[in-house]
């Protein structure tokens, strides 16, 4: 019979062990898609079987999604950092260099977030388009500040915008990953400025 102190230690382990497996999925998909990559590439990759690895999730779509989730938590944690900054000229810098950043090192799943290019799973695409969301709610309040600070127009609708400058970033991501371009994530986000602001 476990105690309470080996279910504890077990739990520990379980966690542990999925965190391991979704970072590494998290790799293939950044590298080759979710259309890439099947169970048993990460099964490979992890060095275990596709019975381990089914153990712990249901299937490719699971972890996916779980994938998703921690790319959508560090790239808002990337974004959240803007507001640390002093003014909000650097605030709106930060952010959209962050974003690029980002971006540019998690292309697949960056892609999969802009594109929706995620199987075609309502699921998944539901689930695409509410990460999609909160990312423009992260970016609200930044663009807000810049409305009140600049003194811009009430006419401009801030939700408009903030579609306009995600729209810019993603488009410049895409084209730059599939040109296998480098990045000056500091000049473009200036460029960017300089155009919407």
């Amino acid at each position: 019979m476990k105690t309470i102190a080996n279910q504890s230690e077990d739990i520990i382990h379980d966690h542990d062990t999925k965190k391991y497996v979704i970072d590494t999925a998290r790799h293939l998909f950044s590298d080759f898609s979710y259309l890439g990559v099947s169970m048993n590439d990460i099964a490979k990759k992890l060095n275990i079987t596709k019975a381990a690895l089914y153990y712990h999730f249901t299937g490719k779509k699971e972890i996916y999604e779980k994938v998703l989730d921690n790319v959508f938590n560090d790239l808002s944690l990337s974004i959240t950092q803007a507001s640390n900054e002093a003014t909000i000229d650097k605030k709106l810098h930060k952010l959209i260099k962050n974003y690029l950043d980002f971006g540019f090192k998690e292309k697949n799943l960056i892609k999969a977030l802009i594109l929706k290019s995620s199987p075609a799973d309502d699921q998944i695409i539901k689930r695409v388009t509410q990460l999609r969301e909160r990312i423009a709610n992260l970016i609200q309040p930044v663009i807000k500040e810049v409305f009140i600070s600049k003194k811009l127009a009430e006419k401009i609708d801030v939700g408009l915008l903030i579609s306009l400058l995600t729209g810019m970033i993603d488009g410049l991501l895409l084209e730059y990953s599939f040109l296998n371009k480098k990045i000056n994530s500091a000049k473009i986000s200036d460029q960017i400025i300089a155009v919407l602001f």
